[in-house]
This record gives structure tokens, sequence and C-alpha cells, in this order.
């Protein structure tokens, strides 16, 4: 595989003009409906849907080049490689990283937050502390919780307050963060609650004491300008299906010279520099990280959807998503007893909003509304110890993105309407 370490430089995009109509037009899937109705799809923090220059990504590169990287010594092989290491530099590009040797390529966020987890604690002992925050994934939460068992280091957490923010005071009153600590992995923007929080503030509280700060950044890589330099994290962890790309891929990305400092997190092929009976050797990042055939085309499919998130602009997407949801928050207060979980105003929030309807369970609210052609999810959205924090055992979440529209918002809040009223019969 090539090795090129630096990003090159690449002209301005002339970014093409928002305009949400024209965009639908790019996700055939938004034409469909269920049974006599059009689809409303509001399940986008789940997974979002695809454009079209995506799957024609993935259909040419399997119709065309398909082969295996770094192995084949022949034409598709190369052309394979070539694709798959320019959807590399592509992430790299999009994320503001210094080097594209920084991008490693796993098969989703879970995988991308585990790897992290194994390979930073391997020289973790009893009296070293983790910390996290209560409103995480739980893909956030178990890979600490089984580092914590492995090596005997302490786990702790963040709380929040009752609008749904990390409770930064409470934090700084009780030392949670302090000479202890070793390591700091948070959300970026909250899955369930839409909370965008401070990475930089969090970055310096743990890079005053030393630690290494991990960021999910699976809900804000597809919402919002990345520049993860400016960020202050060490290792983020994001995911390609939620950002018009693929499933099967996802991203860590990390300081190379931390990432020089890790371990293998899996051993197999094209992750070895020499391997004999009596030990091996490794290859330096990012294929140290990358054992045995990679997700190739997903990666093509990655780097297609870059391209077509950085031709719209992400300012755009970010300037679109705050504007829906605030006139979502507006819609959802019309609800009779509604109770919005987390921050109800758009301001310095992402584009997923849960909220709890009074004697309905989350589940008849998402399958009601799913009879009306209304995707959305009913659950904990694999973030349980944070509905238990606000004292509900499940929520309704209705979450957006570039091709929502005013009118489908209007459809979930009249579905809304229609669902308390069936359910009062």
């Amino acid at each position: 595989m090539t090795t090129t370490a630096r990003v090159a430089e690449r002209p301005p995009v002339d970014h093409i003009p928002f305009d949400v109509d024209h965009i639908r037009g790019d996700f055939p899937i938004l034409e469909r409906t269920v049974g006599d109705r059009p689809l409303v799809y509001l399940d986008s923090a789940n997974t979002s849907q695809k454009p079209r220059a995506v799957v024609e990504a993935i259909e040419d590169h399997y119709l065309s080049h398909n082969a295996n990287v770094a192995r084949a010594m022949h034409l598709l092989g190369a052309e394979a490689t070539q694709a798959f290491e320019a959807g590399r530099t592509a992430v790299a590009e999009f994320i503001g990283a210094p080097s594209r040797n920084e991008v490693i390529f796993t098969k989703n966020a879970s995988e991308a937050l585990n790897l992290a987890a194994y390979t930073l604690t391997a020289g973790l002992r009893p009296g070293d502390e983790i910390v996290i925050s209560v409103m995480e994934h739980h893909s956030n939460i178990v890979p600490w919780q089984l580092a914590a068992q492995r090596t005997g280091a302490t786990l702790r957490w963040f709380d929040v307050t009752e609008e749904g923010r990390l409770d930064l005071e409470a934090a700084a009153a009780s030392g949670l963060i302090n000479s202890r600590t070793r390591i700091v992995s948070v959300t970026w923007v909250s899955n369930v609650l839409g909370t965008v929080n401070p990475v930089p503030e969090i970055a310096s509280l743990a890079h005053a004491v030393g630690a290494t700060l991990v960021v999910d950044a699976s809900q804000a890589v597809p919402q919002m300008p990345v520049d993860v330099t400016a960020l202050g994290a060490d290792l983020v962890a994001f995911t390609g299906h939620k950002m018009v790309g693929p499933t099967g891929i996802g991203v860590l990305w990390g300081r190379l010279e931390l990432l020089e400092s890790l371990p293998p997190f899996l051993g197999g092929g094209e992750m070895i520099e020499v391997v004999k009976m009596t030990g091996s050797t490794f290859a330096p990042p990012p294929y140290r990280f990358e054992a045995g055939t990679p997700p190739i085309a997903q990666a093509v499919g990655l780097g297609a959807a870059v391209g077509y998130l950085t031709e719209i602009g992400m300012a755009a997407v970010a300037a679109h998503e705050q504007e829906i949801t605030g006139y979502a928050l507006q819609g959802l207060k019309t609800v009779p007893g509604l109770r919005i979980l987390g921050p109800t105003e758009a301001v310095d929030r992402g584009g997923a909003i849960s909220f709890t309807l009074p004697d309905v369970h989350p589940h008849d609210v998402s399958q009601l509304l799913d009879s009306l052609g209304i995707a959305v999810r009913g659950g904990h959205h694999c973030a349980r110890p944070l509905h238990e924090r606000f004292g509900v055992q499940s929520s309704t979440r209705a979450s957006f993105y570039l091709y929502t529209t005013r009118a489908e918002i209007d459809a979930l809040v009249d579905g809304l309407h229609y669902t308390q009223k069936f359910f009062s019969r």
C-alpha cells in the first residue's frame, strides 16, 4: 500500500446552493411510499440514506475494479489499492487531519472505540482512572468497563444536568478529572439528547493532568464542519453509515505520534512488518491497526460520501440541521404533555430529538407513526444509563439530516397529535 504521509493541498470547492428539494432528488429511497403514504424518514441518527453518487461509486468498483488491495501484483489490484487509499485521503482532508496515515479504517465506530480502549489501556493498573459520561452510547461505555475489569483501573463518569448538559461544575467540585486520570472518553454530540459537548474545554482539562482524550464523533462528523486539530482530542471515532456513506466502515483518527506508540489491536495480514515463528514486528500506522482484508468497497463508498458532503458544504449542512431542528422543537411543543429529553432550543444542539408521551410506550408511538409512513426510533437508543438518569425506561427519537423538510416535520407533529387521540380512546 502507498504510505504517502501528508494530505495534499486541494483547490477550494465551489459549493452548490443548498436546496433541500434538489438534494432529495439524489436519494431515490425518499421517493418510496409506505402503503399509500409518502415515506417520511426521521431516523438518520440511526443510519442515513445514501445518494446515487455513493451507490454508483460502489457499483463501479465491484463491476470494473474489484480486487484485493496491496497483495495483488496486477492492474486490478493496483486500481483497487489506489481507490481504497483515495478514500483514506478524502477522509483525512474532510476532517482536517495533518496526515492521511492518521486515518484508520474499522468496520464501524464501535470497533474504533474498542480499538482505542484496548490499546490505550494496555499499561493501566489499579489506581489509574478512566472518565466517561452518563450520556454515552453503549459503545463508549462497555469497552471502558471491560478495560477497567481487565486492568484494575477505576471507571468514573460525568453526570448531566436536568437540561441534558454535562455537569462540569459538579465534576470540578468532585475532582472527577485529577492526577490519577489516564483517559477521558466522551461523545461530541449525544445521540439521545442532541447535546453538543464542549470538547475543547474537556481536552484542556484532560491534558492538564496528562490524560488522553477520546471523542465519539459519530453524531458530529455527519452534521458539522470538523477540524480534528482544532478540536483538541487525541483520538476521534466516527462511522460512515451516518454520513451518507455505506455500512461496514468506520474511522478512528489519532495523532500520529500517539498511534505510533500504541500496540496492535488485531493480528493478521497487512498489519505486520516481519513474521517469524519466534515473534513478529508490526507495520506503522495506519496499517498496524488494519488486520486482514479491509473494507475496500466501503472505503470507496465513504470517499464518495465525503465528496458529496464536501460539494454541498458542511457549513450549509449544519445550518440546515439547526434550522430544521429548531422548527421541530417548536412543533413538538404543541403536543400536550410531550417531554423533550435534553436541550429545548436549537442553538448548540444536534439534530436528534428524543421525547416521551404520557401513557404511551415509545414502541407504540413508533409503530403507529410507521403506519402513517413516518420512520422514527423507539427504545433506549443504546443509552440505557442516560434514560435511567432521566427516570424513563425509553423514549421516541426523531432525527433529521440534510434531506429533511419542514413538511416532514409537520407530518411528525400531526402524527403525534393523532397518536395521542388514538391511545386516549
